[in-house]
């Protein structure tokens, strides 16, 4: 990164501007809601991530049980009938 593509560096001191009560209410209130935000978006993250993690096990669970069930049709087709034995 060249020098032109950073940002202007700022010097805090006795030139800095003060904050009069109103504007550090303020700051407190945007504060606040963002940490709201912040911890909605975890909850709403942890869901997604819940919910993604059921629809793939219940995936794995048919494609599983669909392995099963066509192994048990093999073996019933593998099975033969005794033949019939005809008297005369």
């Amino acid at each position: 990164m060249s020098a032109s593509d950073q940002a202007p560096k700022i010097k805090y001191g006795e030139s800095a501007p003060k904050l009069d009560r109103a504007q550090l209410q303020f700051m407190k209130l945007i504060e606040e809601q963002n940490l709201d935000r912040v911890q909605k978006l975890k909850r709403v993250r942890r869901n997604n991530l819940l919910t993604a993690g059921a629809l793939g096990l219940s995936v794995v669970a048919i494609y599983g049980y669909s392995i099963f069930s066509v192994q048990q049709e093999k073996f019933l087709d593998d099975f033969e009938e005794p033949k019939k034995v005809t008297t005369n």
